[in-house]
């Protein structure tokens, strides 16, 4: 009875330990932890800093080839007074992160300019996007001269480079919706 009792309670603690020891099904998640933009020569431009986080689905797909798309979303909202705020202008930016098997390599493109950046782990990839400097976003001459605006900011990993069959597999994959909360904040003139 003893040894019934001590087997069990062994196969109990090798299950449990085989258990803690499987890496969980862990989902992505993106945050704007910090954001404001400032005017250099009449040009409104943006800092921030973001978090990424990448779901385990996502991860696989890059380490088998597939580029993935980080977008950023900005939007200048008009604030008026009795009238509900006017969306004037909205920005997308898409930086694209690769994984070459070969030289072992994480690649951050931006895809506007070309310009691309060559990293040894996807942590110091992962954090190259997250320090968002000196992007350029508007003209003064593209805003109300009288008006006070809000903008806001969110990042999210795109799907829309993908074909229609894939985009709807990701629909209904929850580990492919991966979008920050919208970061706020006013815009200093």
């Amino acid at each position: 009875m003893k040894n019934l009792k001590f087997l069990i309670l062994i196969s109990i603690f090798i299950a449990i330990n085989a258990s803690a020891q499987m890496r969980p099904n862990h989902e992505g998640y993106f945050d704007v932890r910090s954001a404001n933009s400032v005017l250099i020569n009449k040009t409104h431009v943006l800092d921030a800093r973001l978090q990424l986080f990448l779901s385990d689905e996502a991860l696989n797909a890059l380490n088998s080839g597939v580029a993935l798309t980080i977008e950023l979303n900005v939007e200048f909202i008009r604030v008026r007074r009795f009238l509900p705020d006017d969306k004037e202008i909205e920005l997308s930016f898409q930086f694209e992160l690769e994984y070459k098997p070969l030289s072992q390599r994480y690649i951050v493109r931006d895809t506007v300019n070309g310009a691309q950046d060559s990293y040894a782990t996807l942590f110091s990839a992962l954090n190259r996007l997250g320090r968002i400097q000196n992007l350029f976003l508007v003209n003064e001459d593209e805003l109300s001269s009288n008006s006070e605006y809000r903008m806001r900011l969110q990042a999210l990993l795109s799907t829309k480079q993908y074909s229609a069959p894939l985009r709807m597999l990701f629909f209904w994959r929850s580990q492919w919706d991966i979008k920050s909360e919208w970061y706020e904040w006013q815009l200093q003139r």
